[in-house]
């Protein structure tokens, strides 16, 4: 048996699958008591069925978007180190950020030490402002660490009650502002992130369910849940992308589709280019900064089916604000759900009560019910479609778009609209109409976030940089460096045997070695170090990735 939860900032979805058939599927209010609503969800599920029977449980959570997005994350310094190159004003990521002496240069080498006194001055200053996260992040430090890892053992001798992310754990890909704005954000994240893992082990504790835990990441792929404490930056669009292999899973099929998913608060939009997801090919872009995280293109607008509907002055206004669930839910006014489901006459819930809820507001405005609602569908509609219409201007400088259109011979043309969640089965079909497009809404949409992240397989991915001059390799994975045997001779092939060498001994350990031997590469290049007349050495590049997709026993929904 497998399981899947989404944890939403307004519902929380579960489904039980069992041979491509969903015996159970739930849908909860998020509480304030995690624990709780975790409990409700399990138990339900379950239903007494047999615990041990249980393969696998993956999650997806909106708990990282939610806590960027509001400004909620704990107060966090910055600590660069970023050597010779831009002015520090260049740097403009955070309050407290600190800049310290040190360098490293592209191929490994210490071009300047650290200071130590200067390193423990600021961390002085940081613990006397009260900030306990801490991020530290060095130039090129993904080819030698040992700047970031210096301030690291300084901070643990002195001030062990601090939490540190550092860059060469957290993203160790070249582009150094990417690399610490990622940093930065892993540690404004971190103390969040592990009480919500601490609650989910502990509500699997409290009914004896022994299972690995994976969380769903923002490129469609899992991790173990016990590894995202590390980096839990990785799950910042993990509710997206549990959409989007929602969609995948229910669809299956070779279309160009955009999907989106009518939450209670939000609306997640994606893209699907014959049958596979878009991924943002520059990284996740978290308030207008890119980063290193791996991710599929998405965007959410403050539009939901629990949107806050109201006149003021005759003006009328549609959400941001969500005050409860719909009125035909039994919520305490009406909603963005309510409007729909009287406009279109979908009977949906307590028909009656969307019609009071609505009179209500009309009457107290002057204003005619059918004109009303007919103002709320038209700026629910607009702004989805000019939601859509931005987001293509994205989508189309995006590499697989391009590749699609030059392969195809032809423009792209978008086929139809996905629609996931609740509200989709009010809101998808006239938005569709209005914009000539076929739509599709499974039985299950629903949940269909729970089902994607229920049958998303794990992935896995690294760059290797190899420098047979200096006889090293580097790993943007983890930290993983070491020395290069047989360096004069060293080929193309030795390089790929390397990679995948270390590939199956990470698969192995996270418990993917089933999909190790799917690993593709998908960049290869070599250059010549020449000095004077003479080669004296070679550096290989190389990128290798268990992509993202469903694991191999799902077939479909039965």
């Amino acid at each position: 048996m497998l399981i899947g939860i989404d944890v939403g900032g307004t519902y929380t979805d579960g489904v039980l699958l069992e041979d491509g058939i969903i015996l159970k599927d739930v849908k909860k209010p998020t509480g304030n008591n995690l624990q709780e609503t975790l409990l409700l969800v399990l138990d339900e599920l379950l239903d007494n069925r047999d615990k041990a029977s249980i393969d696998r449980m993956v999650i997806s959570t909106t708990l990282v978007t939610n806590v960027l997005a509001t400004g909620q994350g704990e107060r966090t310094a910055l600590i660069l180190i970023p050597g010779r190159g831009l002015p520090h004003n260049a740097y403009d990521f955070c309050p407290d950020t600190y800049f310290l002496s040190g360098g490293i240069d592209f191929r490994g080498h210490v071009v300047e030490e650290l200071d130590p006194q200067e390193a423990v001055a600021a961390l002085d200053d940081i613990y006397a402002k009260g900030i306990r996260q801490v991020a530290v992040a060095g130039k090129f430090s993904n080819r030698n660490d040992c700047h970031e890892k210096k301030i690291r053992q300084l901070m643990v001798n002195k001030y062990p009650d601090m939490q540190v992310a550092l860059g060469c754990e957290t993203a160790g890909k070249l582009n150094f502002p990417r690399r610490a704005v990622t940093t930065y954000y892993t540690a404004m994240t971190m103390s969040r992130w592990n009480s919500f893992v601490a609650d989910f082990e502990q509500a699997l504790a409290h009914r004896n369910i022994k299972v690995e835990t994976e969380v769903l990441k923002a490129d469609g792929g899992t991790m173990p849940l016990h590894t995202s404490l590390r980096t839990p930056c990785e799950t910042v669009f993990s509710g997206p992308a549990a959409s989007t292999m929602g969609a995948v899973a229910l669809t299956q099929d070779q279309r160009n589709s955009v999907v989106i998913d009518i939450g209670g608060t939000t609306s997640d939009i994606s893209l699907i280019i014959g049958g596979e997801p878009l991924y943002a090919s520059r990284g996740a872009n978290i308030d207008g900064k890119y980063t290193h995280i791996n991710s599929f293109a998405v965007r959410s607008l403050a539009l939901g089916g629990d949107s806050e509907i109201k006149i003021d002055n005759g003006t009328i206004l549609v959400g941001p604000r969500r005050k409860g669930e719909a009125a035909c839910f039994g919520g305490p006014s009406a909603t963005v759900t309510d409007v729909f489901n009287w406009q279109y006459k979908l009977n949906i819930g307590d028909f009656e009560r969307s019609r009071f809820k609505l009179i209500e507001i009309t009457q107290m405005a002057g204003m005619e019910l059918e004109t009303f609602c007919q103002a709320v569908v038209d700026i629910v509609i607009e702004k989805l479609q000019n939601l859509i219409k931005e987001m293509f201007t994205e989508w189309e400088n995006e590499p697989a778009y391009r590749v699609w259109e030059v392969v195809n011979r032809k423009k792209f043309k978008l086929d139809q609209i996905i629609g996931i969640g609740a509200a989709a089965y009010a809101i998808i079909p006239p938005l569709a109409e209005n914009m000539k497009l076929d739509y599709a809404i499974h039985h299950y949409a629903p949940v269909a976030n729970a089902l994607g992240a229920c049958v998303a397989r794990p992935t896995l991915a690294f760059n290797l940089h190899i420098d047979t001059q200096n006889r090293k390799y580097f790993i943007d994975y983890d930290g993983i460096s070491g020395d290069i045997a047989n360096a004069p001779h060293f080929q193309l092939k030795d390089a790929r045997e390397l990679a995948m060498n270390h590939l199956k001994r990470l698969a192995a350990a996270k418990g993917m070695a089933d999909y190790a031997s799917e690993a593709r590469f998908d960049r290869e290049e070599q250059f010549n170090v020449i000095r004077g007349w003479d080669r004296v050495g070679r550096i290989f590049e190389l990128s290798v990735q268990i992509a993202p997709g469903l694991i191999d026993s799902f077939k479909g929904v039965k």
